[in-house]
């Protein structure tokens, strides 16, 4: 039996992260994130990255050869750090290479959960600690859930307020679940705690 999982925020062959995070190196940090994976993710699983797979475009073949060892279906919502996103002028260049790894390469994605249409980014709606950056790739906040990433916070959920007044949003980055993939049924259990 398959199932579906979320997460983001990988940032594999990334030293700044991985010391951020607490490791010695950036291999110790593609293990740690990787021995997580296999742990979570079985082979004929979905797994949504909403984004932010490495660094920078300079790491691409290592981080698509260490996906690939990983199992499960792999789907991207490409984030700030992922080449292929929009928001780098030369991002068609690299549309090939992520496809060695995804299945699907998007900006933006949305899927059904718990009776919910469920929107995907890797950037939370425009309330994000203050940031402004990136403002003109974030979806606007029309009171759907959102699944994100970006944040490097530990927030799982921030709910405030009426849906369109205040925001639904779900972070799924490695950095809020102790470097692990969240499963569809967790995701599923908090937007029904926390839906009126």
């Amino acid at each position: 039996m398959s199932s579906v999982l979320f997460t983001s925020d990988l940032h594999l062959f990334h030293p700044k992260v991985a010391e951020i995070r607490g490791f010695a190196s950036v291999e110790d940090h593609n293990a740690a994130v990787a021995d997580r994976w296999r742990d979570t993710v079985g082979p004929r699983d979905k797994v949504h990255v909403v984004g932010d797979v490495t660094g920078d475009s300079r790491s691409i073949g290592k981080t698509i050869a260490l996906l690939n060892s990983l199992p499960g279906e792999k789907h991207l919502i490409a984030g700030n750090h992922d080449a292929v996103h929009p928001l780098n002028r030369n991002a068609h260049r690299h549309m090939d290479d992520y496809r060695m790894a995804f299945a699907s390469v998007q900006s933006a994605g949305r899927v059904k959960i718990a009776g919910h249409d469920v929107l995907l980014s890797h950037f939370p709606y425009v309330r994000d600690r203050g940031e402004t950056r990136y403002a003109q790739w974030r979806l606007p906040n029309l009171g759907a859930w959102l699944i994100h990433g970006h944040t490097h916070g530990t927030e799982k959920v921030t709910y405030y307020g009426h849906p369109w007044a205040g925001s639904r949003e779900i972070h799924v980055g490695l950095d809020a679940w102790d470097l692990t993939p969240v499963h569809v049924d967790t995701v599923a259990a908090l937007i029904k705690e926390h839906t009126p």
